[in-house]
């Protein structure tokens, strides 16, 4: 053994060597393997240079099988279906409702059963012609909300009831979920066509076991938004699942929820139903004010004065927008007008 001592530079350059992870070419530091013994019986340091490449560390547990373009492809798809489940879920419960993305990772499916909450709102779904089933998961922090809402509650927030689901609240659970299914077959369409449908409902996920739990599983995260509440819902997905069309998720061909350039027949076809279409006509003579005992002493044949000119235009407004100005006349024995403008501005007509 040596008798040499470190010095004080020697010691800092070891403690800098140890935080930047690099090795120095001292005698004392350097590994066995990588120090040899010269003619002179002094010691020789050798280090190639990938040595001081940073190494990433691999998890044999979790191995990435899905690429990193299936997964930009998952997430661009799903992002857009993030915005249009939002907006069908507002309109069912009348209120504004956020659904944001959060994110599209890789967990083993253990790993993934056993990060939800128990009881919660299980779905297993069916979606051909995939293999397999696909998880949907929401998370009764926001579900008995919503649930509230849809029986004419507000949006206050309160303590989470952590109990099943009744047969009642399933079946109210099921106009949600049948909203989520008819998003995401808009937002696969381009991608493949799937035809959804829940084939089952648990409220302990650890019941349901779709995989093996070390098989490796892509779970896309939404936050769920509806005032001051919050709450996640998760779509599980299979690695096996959506193993053989791994091609179309990764082909150029398809982009999601692109809005398709209007065509002369889809025109024809929107104006055709747009003509037969009843819409609410009306004409605006004159306008003017009479006190309340004048209009409750109004009798047939009575007349009211107003300070129009009878050869001023007539409003005419359609669905209860100004669109046009007319003239009042008779045909055929019958009042009519006769439009002799269009209005392109209707604002600056509502103070006619």
């Amino acid at each position: 053994m040596s008798d040499d001592v470190l010095s004080q530079t020697e010691v800092e350059s070891l403690l800098s060597a140890m935080e930047t992870g690099e090795q120095t070419a001292s005698t004392a530091t350097a590994p066995p393997q990588s120090q040899v013994t010269d003619s002179g019986g002094r010691g020789v340091n050798f280090m190639h240079p990938r040595l001081r490449e940073k190494v990433n560390p691999y998890d044999f547990k979790r191995p990435e099988r899905v690429g990193k373009e299936q997964m930009r492809a998952l997430q661009t798809l799903h992002e857009g279906f993030g915005r249009n489940f939002g907006a069908s879920l507002s309109a069912l419960l009348r209120s504004i409702i956020e659904v944001k993305l959060t994110s599209v990772d890789q967990l083993t499916y253990s790993e993934f059963v056993f990060s939800l909450e128990n009881p919660t709102c299980f779905n297993l779904l069916k979606a051909e012609p995939l293999e397999g089933n696909l998880i949907l998961d929401i998370n009764p922090s926001v579900l008995y909300p919503v649930i509230d809402r849809l029986l004419g509650g507000g949006r206050e927030g309160g303590s989470t009831t952590r109990r099943p689901l009744t047969e009642i609240e399933l079946r109210l659970v099921s106009r949600i979920t049948g909203l989520f299914l008819d998003e995401l077959h808009h937002a696969w369409e381009n991608v493949l066509d799937l035809k959804l449908e829940v084939v089952q409902v648990e409220s302990n996920p650890q019941l349901v076991q779709i995989v093996p739990p070390n098989e490796v599983v892509v779970v896309i995260s939404f936050e769920l938004v509806l005032g001051e509440i919050r709450g996640m819902m998760n779509l599980c997905i299979p690695y096996n699942s959506i193993e053989r069309i791994g091609g179309k998720l990764t082909a150029n061909s398809w982009s999601t929820y692109r809005r398709p350039q209007a065509t002369p027949e889809s025109i024809n076809l929107i104006s055709g139903a747009l003509c037969t279409s009843l819409v609410e006509l009306n004409v605006q003579l004159a306008k003017t004010q009479i006190s309340a005992g004048d209009l409750i002493g109004l009798r047939i044949g009575d007349i009211i004065t107003t300070q129009k000119d009878v050869h001023n235009p007539l409003l005419v407004s359609v669905e209860g927008v100004p669109k046009f100005r007319a003239k009042a006349g008779e045909l055929k024995g019958h009042k009519a007008i006769c439009i002799e403008q269009t209005i392109e501005n209707p604002v600056e007509a509502v103070g006619d």
